[in-house]
């Protein structure tokens, strides 16, 4: 059973950094993209980055770029998502996701987590 399993979302304050982990579990990973989104109330969900498992390279969208990053434990099949300089505006319910293709779009990924809420308030 493939699975995704997030954890690590809590709450933070203001300027804190939290780290948010992705088990990856049911079948190889190899040449997938492992993402990351986060969806506010009343929004759209949104692509963060993602983490391609060949390669090793990350990619980000430029409104993180530099406050989080993608990385990997090939041993434990364990995706990260390190957020630094958090604000009240990156509070969100964060998503783990996985594409055979690299890809910004939702519909693209065909694995998901249930998600780990993150809330940044003093």
């Amino acid at each position: 059973q493939v699975q995704l399993v997030e954890s690590g979302g809590g709450l933070a304050q203001p300027g804190g950094s939290l780290r948010l982990s992705c088990a990856a579990s049911g079948r190889s990973w190899n040449g997938f993209f492992m993402a990351w989104f986060r969806q506010a109330p009343g929004k759209e969900r949104e692509f963060l980055g993602y983490f391609s498992w060949s390669s090793g390279k990350p990619y980000y969208v430029d409104s993180v770029n530099g406050r989080f990053t993608i990385s990997r434990d090939d041993i434990k099949d364990t995706v990260y998502l390190q957020m630094n300089s958090l604000t009240p505006e990156d509070t969100a319910r964060y998503y783990c996701a996985a594409s055979p293709i690299a890809s910004m779009l939702t519909q693209n990924y065909n694995y998901w987590g249930q998600g780990t809420q993150v809330t940044v308030s003093s």
